[in-house]
């Protein structure tokens, strides 16, 4: 086996410099009419190498449900607002604005699916995005709480630049739980970008957090810069599955024997 010329120098340099291993198997590929275009090629290789590593790394460490992307998803059932098209969410103007997002509609009209497009193509733009189902979010809170470990927890929650709250107020949650996500979402005020999907009006939003006044602070902070996407749709999960084209068929049939009457 012939050993390629420099490999164990090269490979000895790379992980002194913590560069990595592709760069070292490229090293005995890349070709180039000069050194410095060689060196160029090299270099930029690498340099897409770690971008697509990163934005692969993002991706898996968001907590998405599933990684959505804007092909999939179809706009025509969702009302958007003047100041936010869906092409400005494609193109992250509202981030790049500052701006929040919150979408309101009835379950499985399609808020999970667009804010993971969102986030996903956050991702794919380098910017660090966490998605919680809300519910488990106030739970990790309360426990990290009692068990003395919230500033740690807290800190690492702040790695992300995008936090996307899923399912807000499907469930209620303790007043212990409800004061720590206003805590949290008080601190990120202004500094992070939120998305928040939720089925509740505000006027209900009492219902889940308990406390008036605090439920008053968090809908203004969080509608300060926002802009609101509306679900009016029926839930799509019912309308695309088995159980729901067997009702229309039974439906069909009975409405063409009635006719036969």
């Amino acid at each position: 086996m012939t050993v390629t010329p420099f490999l164990k120098e090269i490979t000895i340099c790379c992980r002194q410099l913590k560069l990595s291993s592709n760069l070292v198997d490229n090293a005995m590929t890349i070709d180039g009419e000069s050194n410095q275009e060689y060196l160029y090629r090299l270099l930029s290789n690498e340099v897409e190498y770690r971008r697509k590593q990163r934005i692969k790394k993002l991706i898996n460490t968001a907590g998405f449900p599933r990684p959505y992307s804007f092909s999939q998803f179809k706009p025509n059932e969702v009302e958007f607002p003047a100041a936010c098209s869906f092409e400005a969410l494609r193109s992250l103007t509202f981030h790049e604005e500052g701006n929040n997002l919150i979408m309101y509609g009835c379950t499985g009209t399609g808020k999970t699916m667009l804010s993971t497009c969102i986030g996903v193509n956050c991702c794919e733009h380098g910017i660090p995005t966490a998605f919680h189902r809300t519910a488990s979010l106030v739970n990790q809170l309360s426990e990290q709480k009692a068990a003395g470990t919230l500033t740690k927890f807290l800190k690492k929650l702040n790695k992300a630049e995008v936090v996307i709250l899923d399912e807000f107020g499907y469930v209620p949650y303790d007043r212990t739980g409800a004061q720590l996500l206003f805590d949290y979402l008080s601190e990120i005020h202004e500094k992070k970008t939120i998305i928040l999907n939720t089925n509740l009006e505000f006027s209900r939003w009492v219902n889940v957090l308990y406390d008036e006044q605090m439920t008053a602070a968090l809908i203004g902070r969080l509608t300060h810069h926002c802009h609101l996407i509306l679900f009016p749709g029926e839930n799509n999960r019912l309308r695309e599955s088995s159980l729901n084209h067997t009702y229309n068929d039974i439906a069909a049939r009975a409405r063409g024997e009635g006719n036969h009457d």
